[in-house]
């Protein structure tokens, strides 16, 4: 099994870990000569040890950029950012060879086998060739690949790529791993998968980055997150925090027959409720007690199609701060 330990670190280092959190951005900011809005607006956040820190947003909020930076692959524009108490603009090489990183595209190389991926990316790091292929194959064996080493990259499923991107990442037994997307595209079964490889390794120590757009990916995962939108972040907290203080605790969905009925729901209802939405052709109400708004409901005599009420979840509370429109 593999094993994560502070063994490579100097004592300076592992002492800055105590003393400051691995990650630490003060108005962070990246502009694009070619846009006139800026990629990451002025953000400010901290990543501790041994957590896994989630940025939760739609596409073009600006998490990739962010991962970017933190992972000495694009120059900040602006502000301040620390990783493992080290300036990623001068200490590049310093920070690469503690931090693994699992790109949201596929990047692997096609022409050589699934092993030799892995075996070619531990040379990179300057491991010796015997220490090379045993940590190749304990990365295998880790994400449960070690009957595909021989195999071309491109017989490889989606999931298996994305697994064995990931076992890349830990050739060289990263203190932290930054995944952009980890599980985009993946079917059940694979995604929960990668989620347990995931729990195992910040078990042994190992500090989580990840950008996902996925609600139930963020809840199960991360210990604190932060919802960005548009180049900044609107709020941070853990996903209980978040929806205690964003939504009420259940939700009520009603489905109108026709726009008229709805209405009529809207008019006779929504002022029952702590807050509601109109999503097409259902009401949406946030509630404290859904069973008893229901019972309101029903009593009033008003027309709907479907009923239902559930628990508030980080969905409600994203879609809330973010909108429901798509924006391309």
């Amino acid at each position: 099994m593999l094993r994560f330990t502070d063994e490579n670190l100097t004592p300076a280092q592992l002492t800055s870990f105590v003393m400051q959190p691995i990650v630490r951005a003060a108005g962070l900011i990246k502009t694009y000569a070619d846009s006139p809005m800026p990629a990451v607006d002025g953000i400010d956040f901290e990543v501790q040890e041994r957590q896994c820190f989630g940025f939760l947003g739609p596409n073009g909020a600006g998490k990739t950029t962010t991962m970017r930076m933190v992972s000495c692959r694009a120059r900040r524009s602006g502000g301040v950012l620390e990783v493992m108490g080290l300036d990623p603009s001068r200490d590049q090489r310093r920070i690469k060879e503690h931090i693994g990183v699992v790109p949201q595209e596929t990047n692997l190389d096609t022409v050589i086998r699934v092993g030799e991926n892995l075996f070619a990316h531990a040379r990179y790091f300057g491991i010796p060739k015997k220490e090379a292929r045993s940590r190749a194959l304990e990365a295998l064996k880790f994400v449960q690949l070690e009957d595909r080493s021989e195999w071309d990259v491109e017989h490889l499923s989606g999931g298996m790529k994305r697994r064995l991107l990931i076992a890349r990442a830990l050739i060289n037994r990263p203190q932290m791993l930054i995944l952009d997307e980890p599980t985009t595209g993946l079917d059940p079964q694979a995604r929960h998968l990668v989620w347990d490889r995931l729990r195992e390794l910040k078990r042994q120590g190992v500090t989580l980055v990840i950008t996902t757009h996925y609600m139930e990916e963020a809840a199960q995962l991360c210990d604190r997150l932060v919802v960005m939108h548009q180049g900044k972040i609107l709020v941070e907290g853990s996903p209980r925090e978040l929806i205690r203080d964003h939504v009420a605790p259940e939700v009520v969905e009603l489905t109108a027959t026709d726009q008229p009925e709805l209405a009529r729901l809207v008019v006779g209802v929504a002022d029952r409720a702590a807050d509601h939405e109109v999503a097409g052709d259902r009401l949406i109400l946030h509630v404290d007690d859904g069973e008893a708004m229901l019972r309101t409901v029903n009593d009033s005599g008003l027309g709907y199609e479907t009923a239902a009420f559930r628990p508030a979840s980080l969905e409600d509370v994203f879609l809330k701060l973010t909108g429901r429109t798509l924006e391309e």
